[in-house]
């Protein structure tokens, strides 16, 4: 078993597709209309037939106050794997992403959580390497 589709919980898709691909880098997968909203999903261009990250929308009435709730909590919704933190840190940065948590040590890796303008914290972690 492997994972194929995760899902995080946007306010808005287009604005999601936009932040995704243009700030984060992510290509696109899918957009197939269903209804109001719409199937979209976005892949690591590093691994373009790997796991898919739903961009789906946050219309179901639990999804705002658990959203909410983990921001308050400066809890991230995801967790994105980068090989070099220091150098997509700035690479974000430089494309306008703003992070609520610089580059901290914590431990066995290497963390910093922007805002992905759409309701959630988004972690990056590198794993440091064992010596």
């Amino acid at each position: 078993m492997k994972i194929h589709v995760t899902q995080v919980f946007v306010d808005d898709q287009q604005k999601a597709l936009e932040f995704y691909t243009e700030k984060l880098g992510f290509e696109l997968k899918n957009d197939v209309p269903v209804g109001e909203h719409r199937w979209l999903t976005v892949v690591s261009p590093e691994d373009p037939d790997g796991p898919e990250l739903l961009l789906e929308p946050s219309s179901h009435p639990a999804v705002p106050p658990y959203k909410v709730a983990l921001v308050k909590d400066n809890i991230p919704a995801h967790s994105f794997a980068v090989e070099d933190i220091e150098a997509d840190y700035q690479k974000l940065q430089d494309r306008g992403v703003s992070f609520t948590l610089p580059i901290t040590d914590a431990g066995s890796v290497k963390i910093a959580v922007f805002d992905d303008t759409c309701g959630n914290l988004i972690q990056i972690v590198e794993e440091k390497d064992e010596q």
